[in-house]
């Protein structure tokens, strides 16, 4: 029987499908500075936004669940996925991430607006190391920590099909290898570097090998600078298409 004062990220490793794990990213209440910061910007709002109603829960994965890539972001935008409900949904990182994917066959579409705005993803799913939008875009290193069950549970879930894994910055990458090491996978030591193009192929005890994609992330600081131009994202996801075979 499950204890009452067990958490959602408690339950994580039971979770037996990923809609099963997706739902209880949707109710988890585990970090408390988390919870009340989400809550509080969808009841606030942006003056923009003031119209529409906030998902302002936990925002779990998207994308299929046979997927042969998995792309690791940082956490939740405040006034995106947590509008949204949807990862890179309804912000301007989420229209340069979804204008590539589409560039190179890994979304239907271009853009995405909405939860219900028909975006289908390709052979790939969107996750993140920290389900809820934090403070400053800025998860504590006991938040990442907390949320890590989601990511590792969500990786032995895709066991079967995922090849590759498209990291989008530092945070994610730390995360990642985190998750690989308590996986079991022969992590490399010292752990590689984040960078962008950097590619590092890691091998599981069972044969399976899983190749990691740094990127730089898609946030507007790299994006409206120049550090990170379509055609480098583009780069990063045809690499990825082409080595899980899509």
């Amino acid at each position: 029987m499950t204890s009452r004062a067990e958490s959602a990220p408690d339950r994580a490793p039971r979770a037996r499908t990923v809609a099963e794990l997706d739902q209880l990213v949707t109710g988890c209440r585990a970090c408390p500075r988390l919870v009340a910061w989400r809550e509080e910007v969808a009841r606030t709002k942006r003056a923009s936004f003031r119209d529409q109603t906030y998902w302002g829960k936990a925002i779990p994965g998207f994308g299929p669940d046979d997927a042969g890539i998995l792309i690791v972001g940082l956490a939740p935008a405040a006034h995106g996925a947590n509008r949204t409900g949807r990862m890179f949904t309804g912000d301007r990182s989420g229209d340069f991430l979804f204008a590539a994917m589409h560039a190179v066959g890994l979304a239907n579409q271009p853009y995405a607006v909405s939860a219900d705005d028909g975006l289908e993803l390709i052979g790939t799913r969107i996750t993140s190391p920290v389900h809820c939008a934090p403070p400053a875009n800025k998860p504590t290193p006991a938040e990442r920590r907390t949320c890590a069950p989601y990511l590792n549970r969500e990786l032995e879930l895709l066991a079967d099909t995922v090849r590759v894994a498209v990291v989008l910055g530092g945070f994610g990458w730390q995360a990642l290898m985190s998750s690989l090491t308590d996986g079991g996978w022969a992590v490399p030591r010292p752990r590689p570097k984040f960078g962008h193009g950097t590619k590092v192929v890691i091998e599981h005890p069972d044969g399976r090998t899983l190749t990691v994609l740094g990127c730089f992330h898609v946030s507007q600081q790299n994006t409206f600078t120049g550090r990170l131009t379509p055609a480098m994202l583009e780069g990063v996801l045809s690499d990825a298409k082409s080595l899980a075979s899509l």
